[in-house]
């Protein structure tokens, strides 16, 4: 159905990585088909290729064919390819047109010219599969980063192409969204329908793909079976872990002995009439790395933009050293990089990024930075010209060159590799060491598992848990 045939391409930067080199790929009707690899091997490259964005949307120097069934794919129109091949991307934004969630799941059915019945068919289909009746007629702008990707899943399945093209799909989902996730590609798999999944995270893929494609530095060096995959050593070849029970526990005491706390007080926050945030009173142990977890829409980010002090109406307290600590006390003391990092990178170079968050320029501390972060070569480059984890790594090195006592990272692992993510990792427990108090909004076990020592569990806008890391309970929250 889908063929690849001695691909090769450049991007016109001439950057080496996601360039692809002398591509050989054959995808059979109904295969359910798993691109791994670091990041910069080319996985997001590939799909590019088969849905059409290459050559339609980014130029390059482009070698050998992709042939969709019999019809070579740089030749057709991109509105042909459509009605065939559907995307979801890694960032959902860049693929709505619309600012209500209704209006945005029946687009590319309105595009398609279907009936008004078969439409309201197919909504109420997808609505049911994905389960997703609490966003339905919801402002698009105001949805969790996870809500939108269950979103765009559920636009590009209402207009049910033979392909689906998926790159990162569960990078902003919690657990039990990926989980529900794996049974959406299952009903699809069921349909025939063809599914290529570019992805990192791999525990919610284990019963239904069927083919494994290994890419490194461009290439494809090897290809397994599921079965086999399974068997394999995982992290040996710089893979997240395809079982989560194998993970265990890194921080399993406080970093020091005996911690200091501080503590919130009367945190509310309201959207319109709907109070989305209502925190009375807790205590949060000091200098430790703090994730926060919880559903799609518990309020996760809501409440790391008001514990920094960024929501105006949220006029609660944090009583910090003894201080009271309101709004503009905390933006001061605090950094926060954003789950749309796109909204804080302001200049023309990774370096002057990283200098920007400085009280005083120091190239060659901000260097040491981007080496550490694995940055380093890409220094002089626009950080808007970079992947989503790239980005995402600019906006934690400009975190860590703020030197704020107070550090708050929302989904900072989403897109990253398991290299990455340790490298994030370690560069959390360096900062913890230097006194500084972080807090993690993640869905990312591992990185909780090897980084973090304290959990807040929020869930429509509460604390409904918070406590010292224990593993039963987080199993039971990640695990199916």
């Amino acid at each position: 159905m889908l063929k690849m045939e001695n691909v090769s391409f450049s991007y016109e930067n001439n950057n080496d990585a996601h360039n692809l080199k002398d591509i050989n790929l054959n995808i059979k009707k109904g295969e359910v088909i798993l691109l791994c690899g670091e990041s910069g091997c080319g996985k997001t490259t590939v799909t590019r290729f088969l849905n059409g964005l290459i050559p339609n949307f980014f130029d390059g120097i482009r070698e050998g064919n992709v042939y969709l069934n019999n019809d070579k794919v740089g030749e057709m129109p991109i509105y042909d390819i459509s009605r065939y091949v559907g995307s979801v991307f890694q960032n959902p934004k860049t693929q709505f047109f619309n600012v209500d969630t209704t209006s945005e799941i029946v687009f590319g059915c309105e595009n398609l010219s279907m009936s008004v019945d078969e439409i309201k068919k197919r909504f109420n289909a997808v609505v049911k599969e994905f389960n997703i009746n609490n966003l339905v007629d919801r402002n698009i702008f105001k949805l969790s980063g996870g809500e939108k990707q269950k979103i765009a899943c559920a636009s590009v399945s209402a207009v049910s192409p033979d392909i689906l093209v998926l790159d990162e799909p569960s990078s902003n989902l919690d657990s039990n969204s990926s989980w529900d996730f794996e049974n959406i590609i299952g009903k699809w798999k069921d349909q025939e329908k063809t599914v290529i999944i570019a992805e990192h995270k791999l525990f919610f893929l284990s019963d239904v793909v069927d083919r494994v494609i290994f890419l490194k530095d461009g290439k494809i060096t090897n290809e397994w079976s599921i079965d086999v995959f399974k068997n394999m050593n995982h992290r040996e070849l710089g893979l997240r872990q395809l079982n989560l029970n194998n993970l265990e526990l890194k921080r399993k005491e406080y970093y020091s002995q005996n911690p200091e706390f501080f503590e919130l007080k009367d945190f509310k926050f309201n959207y319109g009439k709907s109070q989305v945030l209502d925190i009375d009173d807790v205590k949060i142990p000091k200098n430790e790395i703090i994730a926060i977890i919880g559903k799609n829409g518990a309020g996760k980010s809501t409440f790391a933009n008001c514990l920094c002090g960024l929501k105006k109406s949220c006029n609660g307290k944090l009583v910090y050293d003894g201080k009271s600590l309101k709004r503009k006390d905390r933006l001061k003391k605090s950094y926060m990089v954003m789950q749309d990092v796109n909204h804080q990178l302001f200049t023309e170079s990774v370096l002057d990024e990283v200098l920007l968050s400085m009280d005083e320029d120091d190239v060659e501390l901000a260097e040491d930075i981007l080496r550490n972060l694995n940055l380093i070569h890409l220094k002089d480059a626009h950080p808007m010209a970079l992947s989503g984890g790239e980005k995402q790594r600019v906006a934690i090195a400009s975190a860590i060159a703020s030197k704020k006592e107070i550090l708050i990272f929302d989904e900072p692992t989403s897109g990253l590799d398991l290299k990455n993510m340790m490298k994030v990792s370690e560069n959390l427990k360096y900062l913890q060491s230097l006194g500084i108090t972080i807090f993690i909004i993640t869905h990312d076990f591992e990185l909780i598992c090897e980084s973090c020592s304290h959990i807040l569990h929020l869930d429509g806008g509460r604390i409904i848990d918070n406590y010292k890391i224990d593993e039963n309970k987080l199993k039971d929250f990640f695990l199916r």
